[in-house]
């Protein structure tokens, strides 16, 4: 971790509703005057499309599975080794994945490939990453420990199921079965990279549903904000002002000692009120120790 040079994390797997929570902190950002340098976690694939599609069928070949959840299909070193640079010096190489046509065009590549590797650009207020693996941990490996503010975003499975279906057949363009089938494939590497972040993250938002996904292979569209609750689990986050949030969003409650519960339709008000401060937090240390005490003066 760095008072200098903060890194915050979103993690959560595909579909999970992390664009959501990354829609919010970037608002958060403007409105703080923070210059983030954003990293999204498929850059640190360590195939691009083409070759992942081969090495998935050499997998299945020998019966065995590889999937994006995993340390096979990813380069924790790389992704560990950056934080620990900007960590140090607010510096690092990174490259961006283009998932689509739309993304490829102005590279004049091909989708499912990788920009080449670049430095990030000097003096940003924090490193802003979304995606797998922001609080991954291994035998060799531990990105989790670089993160300041490492932020859970975790709807039941088959919520998390639905999600993934949905999008990825109709914005990725990808078979129902096909879909299934990589879903499938991954639980392994999901119970052994995925779930264990969440006990290690400072905050978690976990959607629940309060229509029925009993079966998320034959829902037709995803159980809307306003069907659901969000649970929130706080850990080692001192001096959060539950009294406040029970005041400022209505319907909300405490389900526990640490655990703070609002309407889906309030996530995106929740988001800020709880992250603002903490994020906050985060920079006016930072600029603090750097010497650009007029920002803080005029904050207060």
């Amino acid at each position: 971790m760095s008072v200098k040079h903060p890194i915050i994390a979103v993690t959560g797997s595909s579909g999970a509703g992390t664009t959501t929570t990354t829609n919010a902190i970037t608002h958060i950002f403007r409105n703080l005057n923070v210059d983030s340098a954003i990293l999204e976690g498929d850059s640190f694939h360590r195939y691009a499309r083409a070759e992942m599609d081969m090495e998935i069928r050499k997998a299945q070949e020998q019966g065995k599975h590889i999937s994006y959840f995993g340390s096979e299909a990813n380069d924790f070193g790389a992704l560990e080794s950056l934080f620990k640079s900007y960590s140090e010096t607010g510096s690092g190489n990174v490259r961006k994945y283009l998932h689509s046509f739309d993304e490829a065009v102005p590279f004049n590549q091909m989708p499912g490939t990788f920009t080449p590797w670049q430095e990030l650009r000097a003096n940003t207020d924090c490193l802003f990453y979304e995606g797998l693996h922001g609080g991954a941990v291994t035998d060799e490996h531990n990105v989790a420990q670089y993160v300041d503010l490492l932020i859970g975003m975790v709807p039941i499975v088959n919520l998390e199921w639905i999600q993934k279906i949905i999008r990825d057949t109709n914005q990725r363009g990808h078979s129902r079965e096909a879909v299934m089938s990589s879903i499938v494939r991954s639980m392994d590497d999901y119970i052994t990279h995925i779930t264990p972040q969440f006990s290690r993250t400072h905050i978690n938002f976990q959607r629940v549903p309060t229509v029925d996904t009993s079966n998320p292979f034959s829902a037709k569209d995803i159980p809307s904000l306003d069907e659901s609750f969000v649970v929130i689990r706080f850990r080692d986050i001192p001096n959060v002002d539950f009294p406040y949030l029970l005041q400022m969003i209505d319907g909300s409650f405490m389900s526990r000692i640490n655990t703070f519960v609002v309407p889906g339709g309030k996530m995106g008000l929740a988001l800020e009120l709880i992250l603002t401060p903490l994020i906050e937090n985060l920079i006016v240390k930072r600029r603090k120790l750097i010497g650009q005490l007029d920002w803080i003066d005029n904050k207060e």
